[in-house]
């Protein structure tokens, strides 16, 4: 009979606990489903809000890298021309250079030439 009655009382202790935990959960349960569907419209209204406002920030730091970007861009291609420009003088002024002292050699070279033709044509038997 001492089993019985332990499992008796372990049958009514479960019942018992059972019941308490129904009417606790039930007394502590956080609001009813109008509630919590006006909370969860509330809560995503916010999400929302909050998402804009972080797209809209995003979207100010985007453009603003992009202005920044666009600055440096023209800044880099006036530096690029300035660059190119000098080294245009620079080749014209050494090609210049160059073609004279070519010019020069030239006619050196012809009158080298010439000179030789004449002493040649001094020193050839006429006939």
């Amino acid at each position: 009979m001492s089993d019985r009655d332990e499992f008796g009382a372990f049958l009514v202790g479960f019942v018992v606990g059972g019941l308490t935990g129904a009417v606790v959960a039930l007394l502590f349960a956080p609001q009813s489903g109008d509630e919590t569907r006006a909370l969860i419209k509330d809560k995503s209204i916010e999400l929302r809000d909050k998402a804009q406002v972080t797209g809209e920030e995003a979207l100010a730091r985007a453009e603003a890298l992009a202005a920044d970007a666009r600055q440096r861009a023209e800044e880099l291609t006036k530096e690029a021309r300035t660059r190119a420009t000098e080294l245009a003088s620079e080749i014209r002024e050494r090609t210049g250079h160059l073609s004279s002292e070519v010019r020069e050699r030239g006619k050196s070279a012809i009158e080298a030439v010439r000179k030789t033709k004449k002493s040649d044509g001094d020193e050839a038997p006429t006939a």
